[in-house]
């Protein structure tokens, strides 16, 4: 076998790299698809922004393997970074102590999915490959990549779970950090009151009450597909998601053409929550995207459509209530709603463990985090017990939800 390194998707077949992305658990993954990947890259939302000139900072660097006759086994979606933005798993204090002593932390190497803080395959294996030869080569490749380019580190985004064994055998330490998500309960719930009915009644009272006050408000709120929204929406949506990002000194990384790309076949999964005004103008949205079974929400804007608890009401009804409203009606298993936000245990989002993996090239360095890493999962795993144990849902009603992401659960 053996193994190479490319600077951007146009060097791969797309039927050879989506044949890496049907073996997950998970299913059909939206965000390791090769029209998503190369929409990042084709938009200069990675790499460079023909349209701009400026370089986002993270340099296309994917890793494959191929078979002696050219067959491509695995690959992992990488990156080289010159910062840290845009990752979801903080390692701002390490960049500070590595840099004190003077070693310099930039470039470092990234695996994942850009600006995207969910949990998926990021060791791609075709399904006629031997999955534990080709993650442990890919794992040591990552690890002679930084070597070759002088990073000082590798870093293993929003894994699976079953990943991290091949990892964790390549010297990498796990890292633990949590979010919140939305399981259906087992069976599927039957409508969105059944799910109220499995809350405390201070909690379904809010949720009622919030989503009253986005029905009064006179705006329109639709769930619309790629094929449903007009060409100049696209213009809107990036409009409304720079609202956002000016809004709040946020790093806006998603570029005008990337969502010009969402009408072709990048935006295939997407899902885009909608509110538009009484002439048809299109006020808020929240775009996700979603699989078979779960839907991962990204990005929310709104222009004139209110402010203060208004707008917050607005900001729950299309990012929350209309996902899972959208899951049940469809038996969809999962929402993941983004990274943050303890708002939303109270709104039936119970916290999970999402994982990483590191790899510091220094050995000293690299013992002295991973050391801090185990005391600090710990500490995850106790808040995030914590975090169920003060749920919405009354008592005996909790729908079974795995401590770790990741993870599928079907009915018996």
């Amino acid at each position: 076998m053996q193994l190479s390194i490319i600077d951007g998707l146009h060097h791969v077949d797309r039927d050879d790299w989506n044949a890496l992305t049907s073996s997950s658990v998970l299913g059909r993954h939206p965000f390791v698809q090769y029209d998503f990947l190369k929409l990042l890259e084709d938009s200069g939302s990675v790499g460079l922004d023909d349209d701009t000139g400026q370089h986002s900072g993270w340099h296309p660097l994917h890793v494959l393997v191929h078979d002696d006759d050219g067959k491509l086994l695995g690959a992992c979606p990488t990156y080289l970074k010159e910062h840290s933005y845009g990752e979801y798993i903080f390692d701002w204090s390490w960049a500070n102590a590595i840099e004190r002593m003077g070693v310099p932390y930039y470039p470092k190497i990234v695996v994942g999915i850009p600006f995207t803080p969910a949990t998926g395959p990021r060791l791609l294996l075709h399904p006629d490959a031997d999955g534990d030869v080709v993650k442990a080569l890919l794992a040591e490749g990552l690890k002679a990549a930084a070597a070759e380019l002088k990073a000082s580190s590798v870093h293993v985004l929003f894994c699976l779970d079953d990943e991290l064994a091949a990892f964790e055998d390549a010297g990498f330490f796990r890292r633990a950090t949590h979010q919140f998500h939305w399981r259906n309960d087992q069976p599927h719930y039957d409508d969105v009151d059944a799910f109220l009915a499995q809350l405390r009644s201070q909690n379904r009272k809010q949720i009622r009450k919030e989503r009253r006050v986005v029905d009064e408000s006179g705006l329109l709120v639709e769930r619309v597909r790629q094929g449903a929204l007009h060409q100049g929406d696209y213009e809107r949506l990036f409009q409304l998601y720079r609202s956002t990002t000016d809004r709040k000194w946020g790093q806006a990384y998603l570029t005008r053409a990337f969502f010009d790309g969402l009408a072709g076949a990048g935006g295939q999964d997407a899902l885009v929550n909608t509110a538009r005004d009484d002439d048809g103008a299109l006020v808020a949205m929240a775009l996700s995207f979603t699989s078979e079974q779960h839907i991962y929400g990204r990005y929310w804007g709104a222009l004139h459509a209110g402010r203060g608890r208004r707008q917050e009401q607005l900001h729950f009804e299309l990012c929350y209530y209309q996902l899972l409203e959208h899951a049940i009606v469809h038996g969809m298993d999962l929402v993941e709603a983004g990274a943050q936000g303890e708002h939303k245990i109270k709104r039936g989002f119970l916290p999970v463990v999402t994982h990483s993996a590191h790899f510091i090239v220094e050995p000293q360095l690299h013992d002295a985090i991973g050391r801090a890493m185990n005391l600090e999962r710990q500490e995850v795993e106790h808040e995030v017990e914590s975090g169920r144990i003060r749920g919405p849902f009354k008592e005996g009603c909790v729908p079974p939800h795995p401590l770790r992401a990741g993870c599928v659960l079907r009915d018996s």
